[in-house]
């Protein structure tokens, strides 16, 4: 009896350390570092944003674009206190919170159009990528971006 136990033990401790998501030591259980944005729509890397926490909630800052000719753009379709600003610098995500396991509840800027979204976030492969999802109202009106760690 005393085997079986062990060996169900041994079972349960292997399976919860091999599911997706589970935490392994010495990888990123946070979004907080910097990361290479990926667009959509094309694939390619559009800048490095870095995010980090302030009063217990997320915020990110472009810290580089990596998209040629971009240096000294300014958001001119932003409509609140972001509007011509560098885009160099800008805080595009603001007050991500985490609620029950899940990063949410704050909202994300799209500087091609000024648009502002409700955003969530979600890491994969052991952190190494970061699902953005941006939407309007509930999250199924929306779309997602998979950024790549650098730090």
């Amino acid at each position: 009896m005393r085997e079986f136990v062990r060996c169900a033990l041994a079972v349960l401790a292997l399976s919860v350390t091999s599911l997706p998501g589970a935490a392994v030591p010495g990888e990123p259980t946070s979004p907080v570092g910097t990361w290479k944005t990926i667009d959509d729509n094309t694939g390619k890397a559009r800048a490095i944003v870095r995010i980090y926490e302030q009063d217990g909630r997320l915020f990110g800052r472009i810290e580089k674009s990596l998209t040629p000719g971009e240096d000294g753009r300014t958001c001119t379709k932003c409509t609140d206190e972001r509007k011509d600003q560098p885009l160099t610098g800008l805080v595009i995500m603001r007050d991500i919170r985490l609620v029950d396991g899940e990063y949410r509840d704050g909202d994300i800027l799209d500087p091609d159009n000024g648009s502002v979204y409700r955003c969530k976030l979600r890491l994969e492969e052991g952190g190494r990528k970061l699902v953005v999802r941006g939407f309007l109202g509930i999250s199924l009106f929306g779309r997602s971006q998979t950024w790549e760690r650098e730090s």
